[in-house]
């Protein structure tokens, strides 16, 4: 069940995901706001803060891994739901340990992805 007036933020390198993402997200009624990079996200800092990342772990310039360390630094918590196309024990290790809710390989199915944004939105 959707959790209206929530915004999930897509942080993700690859507009075919983006998009993709994002019409996934807005057909379950929340709001999604979409990057490229980490560095994006960053200079949006007047804008609402999201509920929870949908975030590449794989991005250039800072990582996403980087960047939910950056947000947790400076106080700005928000959950998030990692998602990679390359996998390994121990990125996903770190991932989990720093706080994710989820930590999901691409390709996902939709509803995976859905059920990680819905928990993390509680």
């Amino acid at each position: 069940m959707p959790l209206n007036g929530k915004i999930v933020a897509i942080i993700d390198d690859d507009e075919a995901v983006r998009n993709a993402l994002r019409r996934l997200i807005q057909s379950a009624g929340w709001h999604a706001r979409t990057f490229s990079t980490a560095e994006e996200f960053l200079s949006e800092a007047d804008q609402p803060p999201p509920s929870c990342l949908v975030l590449d772990l794989h991005l250039p310039g800072l990582s996403g891994l980087e960047l939910y360390e950056r947000l947790k630094a400076d106080r700005r918590l928000v959950h998030v739901v990692f998602v990679t196309a390359y996998p390994d024990g121990q990125t996903r290790e770190l991932a989990m340990r720093a706080g994710a809710v989820a930590f999901l390989e691409k390709p996902f199915e939709e509803h995976r992805l859905l059920n990680a944004i819905e928990q993390a939105l509680r």
